[in-house]
């Protein structure tokens, strides 16, 4: 475990990152990487999913750069236990496809999205700010790709599928209608064109849709969409 004091160059308020991973090399190769921004600060390193979850509380960052395949707690698990918590931080997934499935598990703990690990530093960055002000990090056809791959093998699939059309059937038509196009990865402006509806009407229906169904993010909704076996395209 190491906290990390040195603060990030500039005047701009900085986004306070806690990086979890067991390799103590990519731990390195991230905080060097992240010193180039002036307003990312990196506040502590943990190697294990439990110092995730100690570090957080002491220096209560903004986002977490969360591994998943860590000796002891796993950071899965340390995702679902934080994301528990009211002082919740995002937590952005580092993986590559050939942990798909724990990705899929990690997204519908609330997990903000995921970075393959050799994401380009400036995408990284741009990654850390979005997650910063709560928006998913992950891109489309990423995310079809990942929900394609994963969904036909998941044990349970038929009765998954089952309960995420009940829930979806309690939105109201317009409302479902949108959450079927977040499911195709599709922008609020691209919704609101798609509809020839206002903007602000279709962020109205996005708050709606994660209100009524307890959801934190657009990425659980698109889960969701993809769970019911709906055709996001259609």
């Amino acid at each position: 475990m190491a906290d990390v004091t040195e603060e990030a160059p500039g005047d701009a308020p900085a986004i306070a990152v806690l990086i979890a991973d067991d390799d103590p090399v990519a731990r390195f190769g991230l905080t060097m990487m992240l010193r180039g921004a002036a307003d990312v600060r990196v506040v502590a390193e943990a190697c294990d999913g439990s110092e995730v979850i100690e570090l957080a509380t002491r220096h209560a960052p903004d986002v977490v750069l969360m591994d998943i395949r860590m000796l002891g707690t796993d950071g899965i698990t340390a995702t679902e236990t934080l994301r528990a918590r009211d002082d919740t931080p995002q937590i952005v997934v580092l993986t590559t496809f050939d942990s798909d499935a724990h990705v899929l598990r990690a997204l519908r703990a609330g997990a903000a999205g995921f970075l393959l690990k050799d994401t380009p530093p400036e995408e990284l960055v741009v990654a850390i700010r979005q997650a910063a002000q709560g928006k998913p990090v992950l891109s489309p056809e990423v995310t079809r790709r990942l929900i394609d791959r994963v969904a036909g093998a998941e044990p349970g699939r038929d009765a998954r599928a089952e309960a995420a059309r009940r829930r979806l059937d309690t939105l109201a038509p317009r409302e479902r209608t949108v959450a079927i196009d977040v499911g195709a990865g599709r922008s609020n402006a691209e919704i609101a064109a798609r509809h020839h509806l206002g903007l602000a009407t279709i962020k109205t229906h996005v708050s709606a849709i994660l209100t009524k169904l307890d959801l934190d993010n657009r990425v659980q909704i698109a889960l969701l969409v993809h769970d019911a076996d709906l055709d996001p395209q259609a």
